[in-house]
């Protein structure tokens, strides 16, 4: 098996291990605070912003992170909300079929990136419920952060 096929893997069930109990604003902004808090402490120049269904439920940007961050979080969670995926692991199927997301798919590159940094939020009754997505960084290091809030939120109900 390929590297990228088992990054796909292990993104998919990332996926099922990351599927939360419930969602709301009192979450999302949990989830944002700490990717902020990580960002500040180790001096990420990111934006991060939480999303539901309904729009945008934390936005934050970093010391460093510049407004072109705004506009792939844009892009990002775009991604994730078209595919119900994280855009990571739409980024490594569509490069394993040697293409990129919008010519993969026929969409605007000005409105859908191909890049990590998306994740899907997901309950465990409701499905797909928003996206936590994080642009600054590498576009693996981008979606790191925000798995690893979701994984932080998780273990703390536990």
């Amino acid at each position: 098996m390929s590297e990228r096929l088992e990054q796909i893997a292990r993104l998919e069930e990332e996926r099922q291990a990351l599927t939360l109990p419930a969602f709301n604003a009192d979450i999302a902004w949990a989830i944002g605070t700490h990717i902020r808090d990580r960002a500040s402490a180790e001096k990420f120049p990111i934006a991060i912003e939480v999303s539901g269904i309904g729009g945008r439920l934390f936005f934050a940007s970093m010391p460093g992170a510049s407004p072109d961050n705004a506009e792939w979080i844009r892009r990002k969670r775009n991604v994730v909300e078209r595919f119900f995926e994280s855009s990571l692991l739409v980024t490594l199927r569509c490069d394993e079929r040697g293409r990129k997301i919008p010519e993969q798919f026929k969409l605007s590159e000005a409105d859908f990136v191909h890049s990590g940094g998306g994740v899907a939020i997901r309950t465990k009754d409701s499905g797909f419920v928003g996206c936590v997505t994080v642009s600054g960084l590498t576009q693996y290091q981008d979606h790191t952060l925000g798995a690893d809030a979701l994984r932080a939120l998780i273990a703390s109900w536990k």
